[in-house]
């Protein structure tokens, strides 16, 4: 099955899950938090079919919640907020300014550099097609996609990563039935990668270098691969003794990459890999699924695992290889995403009814914060204390956010 038609099967599937969300909105009008866990559990019947979480599954999920709060939001029309305006949301915990791409169903930021430009991906106004887009610190936001993007595609660009100097990694949906790799430069223009006999090429982060890491599908095959694309254009693959499936999901500024790979009985590992090519696998105690997604440049690695009891925690892997699990205050769902230069950690969690944002700062204390009601899902964070990500608003816009918790370290 070409990487389209399975990206087409993709959509299909997470289009079905919407429709039966809405079907059963009496149901789950009052729950956000079953939204949420509906919106995390889906699996697409794809490459991500063993259940890894890349960009493109969370750009389905945030589909999917969209979905489930469009309808709690008509329910509920008296606590709706005008869609798509900028503004600032004052919360007890800090002062976030929202934004939406203009007209979009849903804007999905994805990553954030340390002159405060955003970018990521939103789906438009019809909630079909996805594209990719740019939010500088001063606001402006540009809409985009890869020359040679097909429109034909509902899935068009995803934009997955940005460097300090303003160049965006991401894929896209080619004319040719592919998927690809894209860098843009800070000038507009654009560079098309792909790892040898890749025909899904999904990246997912860039350092300062420009070096890129990411995953790849060759043709037939559902065993995704790890690269890493040096600045020169040079790529390197990579999979941990063992994996059948390795997601890399971010690099730090010496090169190191961390991520999850699965085993041969569906079990999910952290793995650190550093640049003479070593890898090394890693577990919290009790871990049953364990999920790596950041990493600073000291080499600390924030992430997030399950437990039997059902539970998920967070983790912060010190250099040294010492492991700190952290609960939110309350939580029974702890999910992290980002972490700093300094060790600030940015995250979100449940605790019902809703899923609120967190800061962990490096002495373990929490500082918790919703932006516009309850959900909001802080994405990445960066040198400066900056936070994004995406919230919703009872309407039928998910919506961008950018700010600086108070009470920062």
């Amino acid at each position: 099955m070409s990487a389209i038609h399975r990206i087409f099967s993709f959509l299909l599937c997470a289009t079905t899950a919407m429709l039966w969300l809405l079907a059963n909105a009496n149901a789950q009008s009052n729950d956000i938090k079953t939204c949420a866990i509906l919106a995390r559990s889906f699996t697409p019947n794809v490459p991500a079919q063993i259940k890894v979480a890349d960009h493109l599954h969370q750009m389905i999920q945030s589909k999917i919640y969209a979905a489930c709060l469009q309808t709690r939001g008509k329910q509920g029309a008296s606590r709706m907020t005008a869609p798509g305006r900028p503004g600032t949301n004052p919360t007890n915990a800090g002062a976030f300014v929202t934004f939406s791409v203009p007209g979009a169903f849903v804007t999905n930021p994805t990553a954030i550099n340390n002159l405060g430009a955003i970018t990521g991906s939103y789906t438009d106004a019809g909630g079909v097609k996805d594209h990719s887009f740019l939010r500088t610190s001063d606001g402006t936001i540009t809409p985009f996609d890869p020359p040679e993007a097909t429109s034909e595609a509902v899935f068009v660009s995803f934009a997955a990563g940005i460097n300090p100097n303003g160049t965006i990694v991401g894929f896209y949906a080619g004319t040719d039935f592919l998927v690809h790799g894209y860098l843009r430069a800070p000038n507009g223009t654009f560079t098309v990668f792909d790892p040898p006999f890749s025909v899904e090429t999904l990246p997912t982060a860039i350092n300062p270098d420009g070096a890129v890491t990411g995953v790849f599908f060759t043709f037939g095959s559902t065993e995704g691969h790890g690269f890493l694309r040096a600045p020169n254009g040079t790529i390197t693959t990579f999979d941990p003794l063992g994996s059948t499936f390795t997601r890399p999901a971010a690099i730090n500024p010496a090169g190191t990459v961390t991520g999850l790979f699965i085993d041969a009985r569906s079990v999910w590992h952290g793995f650190l890999r550093t640049t003479d090519g070593t890898i090394t696998e890693f577990d919290p105690v009790g871990s049953t699924q364990t999920e790596a997604v950041g990493i600073n440049p000291a080499g600390t690695i924030v992430g997030d695992f399950s437990t039997t009891d059902g539970f998920v925690h967070g983790f912060l892997r010190a250099p040294n290889g010492a492991i700190t699990v952290f609960d939110a205050p309350g939580s029974q769902f702890t999910l992290a995403n980002s972490i700093d230069p300094a060790g600030n950690i940015a995250g979100s969690f449940f605790i019902a009814p809703t899923e609120p944002g967190f800061l962990r700062a490096p002495n373990g204390t929490f500082t918790v914060f919703v932006v516009g009601s309850e959900l909001t899902n802080p994405v990445a964070i960066n040198p400066a204390g900056t936070v994004t990500g995406g919230f919703d608003t009872f309407t039928s816009a998910v919506q961008g956010f950018v700010g600086r918790p108070k009470n920062m370290r």
